[in-house]
């Protein structure tokens, strides 16, 4: 019986976002108008391949604000940042630029908006993680409590003013709608956001990668450790039925034989990760095989953030 060539199928859409392609951009355009060094207070998105290439450009990462002379522009990442860091940046009269990707500005409004009405915020997201942290740093001490698990809730207390939820834009859909309901539970009143905060291109590859698992014996999810949309795919697709499913940075964390043991491997890579790093990994798995690659489409995007002003040449 003739042997069944391999089936690569990558998912659409996958990789860069509206956000992360801008952030990129924005530094990019700075070292080309105020020529280098620019620095970036933090991984201007968690890829180290970009950072790699951008540090080649010209740019200096850095993770605090102090590190950076009064005189050089600095770029603040796609994450968001507290509002402490852009006041810093103000006090020493420094050129600088937001990067944060829009839609984490918008829960960063919606946040506040909250909190002008008295309301406590109720923040769904994970510890530690640098969107969680510039979210945070949006209100006064104490007016946002982090929600990471269904089993939080319980033991929240009651506020007598009132609450309402945001959530961070890079969550699991499954996992946040869980949280969600118990919050709706304990809070019948809660005031949610106007529209869900978990962004598009998050929504977009979880689905993606769903329906992937259908027809694939693994997933390979090209993205880097520390990116949470990227984690949360890995984890999806394990749900979804294929719990080999693994988190790889580039093409050189293969095993030899990787395409021996598997018929169909599906391949998607998260919001940070660039398209080179996908070729990479097909033309690794097809090297000396009759492989057939397809796409499997799920949606399109077509979503364009502009540039600040202070970086645009037009």
């Amino acid at each position: 019986m003739e042997e069944q060539p391999l089936e690569i199928i990558l998912a659409a859409p996958r990789g860069f976002c509206a956000g992360v392609d801008r952030a990129i951009q924005i530094v990019e355009q700075a070292i080309s108008k105020f020529g280098p060094p620019v620095y970036v207070r933090h991984e201007i998105v968690h890829n180290r391949h970009v950072v790699e290439r951008l540090e080649a450009m010209g740019a200096v990462f850095v993770e605090e604000l102090h590190e950076v002379p009064d005189d050089k522009p600095v770029i603040f990442s796609a994450h968001g940042v507290p509002k402490s860091v852009p006041a810093e940046a103000s006090s020493r009269a420094m050129i600088y630029v937001d990067a944060t990707c829009p839609l984490v500005s918008k829960v960063h409004l919606d946040a506040e908006r909250h909190h002008e009405k008295g309301l406590h915020v109720l923040l769904i997201g994970h510890e530690g993680h640098p969107e969680v942290l510039g979210t945070m740093g949006q209100l006064p001490e104490g007016a946002m409590t982090l929600v990471e698990r269904v089993e939080d809730v319980a033991h929240l207390p009651d506020w007598a003013q009132g609450v309402a939820y945001v959530t961070q834009t890079t969550l699991s859909v499954d996992d946040t709608a869980s949280i969600v309901s118990a919050l709706k539970q304990r809070y019948p009143n809660i005031v949610e956001p106007h529209k869900e905060d978990i962004c598009y291109a998050t929504t977009n590859r979880q689905l993606a990668v769903k329906e992937l698992a259908r027809i694939s014996d693994v997933i390979l999810v090209l993205g880097a450790t520390n990116s949470s949309n990227s984690v949360r795919l890995v984890e999806v697709a394990q749900l979804a039925g294929c719990p080999r499913s693994k988190l790889i940075q580039s093409a050189d964390d293969l095993e030899h034989d990787f395409a021996t043991e598997f018929q169909r491997i599906g391949i998607t890579a998260g919001a940070s990760a660039p398209e080179d790093l996908v070729q990479a990994v097909v033309d690794k798995l097809s090297q000396g095989t009759n492989a057939q690659i397809r796409e499997h489409v799920v949606a399109r995007e077509d979503v364009v953030f502009k540039l600040p002003r202070v970086v645009r040449t037009d």
